[in-house]
């Protein structure tokens, strides 16, 4: 599509709205850039006026939505609002930002979505591709906006994408050469308010592929499995229960590749820096969507062995008196909390709760006997919680109303030889901006318990 002289309106003022409009602006194309937020909450509104960008801002854009040639949605915005469907209903296109980025990129694409472990998969997959193409672009939910980097871009680069659910909302025609989908469990219900929604947004990662492309699928998780059926790529499945005739898996401590006439041990997971069957799984899939890119199996596995994890996924903090402190606070969502939660071999002083995205919590709280010792609650969803997890037996359970009262508390209940982890099951908002400040003040007052 052609932007030069098109009027286009991008909703929404974070990371990837601000980028959208940036990058919409220097292809001469007529921005207004739209937020709730009033001006007086909007950081630097006057430098994006000094570019030429028009704001409306403190309220939504009904009345100049059909004024427009195109409308440009954060992936903050939800999709069912009114004033998009007045827009649809006139015949005015609405994409995503990832849909606009995608159809300005010159280079092959890998998109790596699924509800748990797309963070640490995709910085895996780019740090790998960085070995072979120095210019890769690592970009989206990983909090790197795709249209902030698109510019610099040149056909021989690649883009590694982290997908979520929101971003494929609006995406049209959005077409990686290389997908995964990791896993599916419930998330985001009170946005896309039914699990099939959910899945058809993260099934559009592939939706789009032909046979000259790749799917990456976890073969072990039923609903991926079945997404078989749809993918028109050619599949390569990753499994850590099950030995494959073709994919890479997992078989006693070691994972081996069995790939169009290639059959290697690839590497032991006691080679690995990081826990935990959910990250050996995150790095069969690196693994898969490298070797299918073409890179040499002698430098993914020199990746892999010195990987360290991510920030705020099962990050050790520290020791203090005995006790070791993670911080999972990426962990929000239930399925990611129990991968927390497993992954542990102490006995877990847990810190729980926050934002209410409607899911249940049983398979979280049902695990805690023998393995929890004692569970710290927060947020609107701490009630609940305490709820789910008494009608499995346990009772050891403390409500508090501030983060910080709540690490503290942390800090009495553990004895030496215990863990204390961070993984709420639930999202930050309400008590914090985002995953990452919550994950911050909790290494912020661990490091204050060793002073």
């Amino acid at each position: 599509m052609i932007y030069k002289d098109k009027r286009v309106l991008v909703c929404g003022m974070a990371k990837s709205g601000i980028s959208a409009a940036c990058l919409l602006n220097t292809l001469g194309a007529k921005v207004i850039l739209q937020d709730k937020k009033g001006r007086e909450e909007i950081k630097a509104p006057e430098a994006l006026e000094q570019q030429g960008i028009s704001l409306f801002l403190g309220k939504n854009p009904e009345e100049i939505v059909e004024a427009q040639d195109l409308v440009v949605l954060s992936p903050g915005i939800p999709s069912d609002l009114p004033f998009i469907l007045q827009a649809e209903n006139v015949g005015i296109p609405v994409i995503s930002e990832v849909e606009l980025a995608y159809t300005l990129t010159p280079c092959p694409v890998t998109a790596i979505t699924g509800t748990n472990g797309k963070t640490t998969t995709t910085t895996l997959v780019g740090q790998i591709m960085q070995e072979t193409k120095p210019n890769t672009a690592v970009v989206g939910n990983i909090g790197v906006s795709y249209s902030g980097e698109v510019s610099r871009l040149k056909p021989a680069d690649w883009v590694v994408a982290e997908i979520s659910s929101f971003q494929m909302e609006k995406a049209k025609t959005f077409r990686p050469h290389i997908s995964a989908v990791l896993n599916i469990s419930p998330d985001h219900l009170n946005r896309h308010k039914t699990m099939e929604t959910y899945i058809a947004m993260k099934e559009r990662v592939f939706i789009n592929q032909t046979a000259e492309d790749f799917c990456i699928l976890n073969y072990n998780d039923q609903i991926c499995r079945s997404m078989v059926e749809k993918a028109k790529a050619k599949v390569f499945f990753f499994s850590s229960q099950d030995p494959l005739a073709e994919g890479i898996y997992l078989a006693g401590d070691t994972i081996h590749v069995r790939w169009e006439g290639l059959e290697e041990a690839l590497l032991s997971v006691h080679d690995l820096k990081v826990l935990g069957t959910h990250n050996y799984e995150n790095v069969m899939a690196a693994a898969a969507m490298s070797i299918v890119a073409g890179v040499p199996l002698a430098t993914i596995r020199k990746v892999l062995e010195n990987f360290a994890g991510v920030a705020h996924r099962i990050e050790y903090v520290a020791t203090v008196d005995g006790v070791e402190y993670y911080n999972d606070s990426k962990g929000t969502n239930t399925d990611a909390s129990i991968r927390a939660v497993l992954a542990m071999k102490k006995p877990i002083v847990l810190i729980g709760g926050g934002y209410d995205k409607g899911v249940s919590f049983d398979a979280w709280t049902k695990l805690f006997a023998g393995r929890v010792k004692h569970l710290v609650l927060i947020g609107v969803t701490a009630a609940q919680i305490k709820a789910s997890a008494e009608k499995h037996g346990f009772h050891e359970i403390s409500l508090c109303k501030t983060f910080e009262e709540a690490v503290s508390l942390c800090r009495k209940k553990a004895a030496q030889g215990d863990c204390v982890l961070l993984s709420p099951a639930c999202a930050s908002w309400g008590m914090f901006d985002n995953y990452e400040q919550r994950g911050e003040m909790f290494k912020e007052l661990v490091k204050k318990f060793e002073k």
